[in-house]
């Protein structure tokens, strides 16, 4: 990384597990509950680049604090832009590469994830929460609307009736609520939450990493195509590996009884 994780403002990255091959980054906004603002969202941008590049580097783990995943965007930064500013420079675009990354993103949630904390998590892959989260989308308190996928995303993931009900109350939901409603993936002891993450980072980035793309590219299809559509292309990438070294290895691997070493290509 031509940075570590002291050298940015907002945030803190670094490699971590075993093998060095999760790649590690941390809101750091504490006193603002690491509330979203531009600089913070463009730095998770640039280390999400260097990710990219790394080889080594199988999955991706974006966390907060204890207290806050993110309490949202940063209200003082929006409160005076102007319709014909936000518009015209199409404010909040840039916060997508977050859900654009080749390479898995697992959402680690304690505490808050309200308004654009929680459209950050549902950006990512995966989310694993801390007992004590809680998510929401309370932007109708403010005299405004989700603007970074909260009306598009939460329906997906929980069904249009809990959606609009989060949506128009700014009701919260709390970590086994998100779990019952498919929100989340597993819910973990507050302390527990980081470590289980990793380890399940770690569990993916241990596959070949050609395959890893092709299956998130897959399921990410399926939101976006008819049914036909998706069998379609979800055949089409199963035929593509065929024409790769990891598919051979990982199928050798596994009718000669031992771990298949993957090689990424």
């Amino acid at each position: 990384m031509s940075k570590q994780g002291g050298e940015y403002e907002f945030i803190k990255a670094e490699k971590k597990g075993n093998d060095q091959n999760v790649g590690f980054i941390q809101l750091n906004r504490p006193k603002a509950l690491n509330a979203l603002c531009d600089g913070l969202m463009k730095e998770i941008g640039q280390v999400l680049g260097e990710f990219e590049k790394d080889k080594t580097i199988g999955c991706i783990v974006l966390t907060g604090s204890e207290r806050a995943f993110a309490a949202g965007a940063d209200i003082k930064e929006m409160q005076h832009r102007q319709f014909s500013e936000v518009f015209s420079g199409n404010f909040l675009s840039h916060w997508n590469h977050v859900a654009t990354s080749r390479k898995p993103v697992i959402a680690a949630v304690n505490g808050f994830a309200l308004g654009g904390g929680c459209e950050l998590a549902m950006m990512c892959d995966i989310i694993y929460a801390g007992e004590k989260a809680q998510f929401g989308q309370p932007e109708i308190t403010l005299g405004t609307i989700p603007g970074a996928g909260g009306t598009q995303r939460l329906i997906r993931a929980v069904g249009k009736s809990k959606a609009m009900e989060m949506i128009l109350t700014a009701d919260r939901m709390n970590a086994q609520d998100a779990l019952a409603a498919g929100l989340v993936s597993k819910v973990f002891p507050v302390d527990q939450l980081i470590p289980e993450s990793i380890k399940q980072a770690e569990k993916i980035a241990q596959y070949s990493k050609l395959m890893v793309a092709m299956c998130k590219e897959a399921v990410n299809s399926a939101n976006e195509l008819t049914l036909q559509e998706g069998l379609h292309l979800e055949k089409r990438l199963f035929h593509s590996t065929f024409a790769t070294n990891d598919r051979k290895e990982g199928m050798t691997a596994f009718t000669e009884k031992r771990p298949p070493k993957f090689t990424d290509s």
